[in-house]
Order: structure tokens, then C-alpha cells, then sequence
């Protein structure tokens, strides 16, 4: 018997070094991730995520960002994303970005961007994922 997705629960710390870690397509995540690196989502996540590096997320998020490095968006988010560094947003947000580097918004972004230029911020009030 094959098994396609994994499954985490719980609190998942992820030590890394230059890129990496990454949660593949179809894998699925329940909790906390921490981690010291840069970090890939292809798969999805429903908790707190938090990177002292970049982040790159091409899959699904429900919950928490938090990034001292930038943030690229190419998947799906709702909740809350905070970071240091820039958030380049090409997929879908709903939610509340709180940056302090640019917003770059090519994707759909329904919320408030803080931080960013009075033209790349739009301004929501999202349901609980604060």
C-alpha cells in the first residue's frame, strides 16, 4: 500500500541551512512549524508558521506567517502574514499583511496591508487568524 500525502500533528522544528525545507505537494501539515532557514510550501498547512528566512508558498495556508526574510505567494493564504523582509503576493490572500519591507500585489489580496505604500495597500478586516 502506497501512502501519497504525510500527515504531521503537532509541533514540527525545522533546522535548515540554505534552502532548506519543504513540504511537498499533497503533504499536509497540522500545528507549529519553526524554522531557521528558507523554506518551500507546496503542500498545506493550518496552524502557526514561522521562518527566520525566506518563504516561498506555491500550496494552501490557514493560519499564521511569520518571516524575518521575504515572503512569496503564490498559493493560497488566509490568516495573518507578518514580515521583515518583502511579500510578493501572486496567488490569492485573504487576510492581514503586517510588513516592513514593500508589498508587491499581482494576485488577489482582500485585507489591509500595513507597511506598505498608500498604493499597494488595500484595506480588509478578516475573520480570526489573527
Amino acid at each position: 500500500m502506497k501512502i501519497a500525502q504525510f500527515i504531521f500533528a503537532g509541533l514540527l522544528f525545522l533546522s535548515v541551512s540554505t534552502v532548506n525545507a519543504e513540504l511537498r505537494r499533497g503533504g499536509s501539515l497540522f500545528g507549529d512549524v519553526e524554522s531557521n532557514g528558507d523554506v518551500r510550501i507546496n503542500g498545506s498547512i493550518q496552524g502557526r508558521f514561522e521562518s527566520n528566512g525566506d518563504i516561498r508558498v506555491n500550496g494552501s495556508i490557514q493560519g499564521r506567517i511569520e518571516a524575518d526574510g521575504g515572503i512569496r505567494k503564490n498559493g493560497s493564504l488566509v490568516g495573518k502574514v507578518e514580515s521583515n523582509g518583502d511579500v510578493r503576493i501572486d496567488g490569492s490572500l485573504r487576510g492581514k499583511i503586517e510588513d516592513n519591507g514593500d508589498v508587491r500585489e499581482n494576485g488577489s489580496l482582500i485585507g489591509s496591508a500595513s507597511g506598505a505604500t498608500k498604493e499597494q495597500a488595500a484595506v480588509i478586516f478578516f475573520f480570526g487568524f489573527f
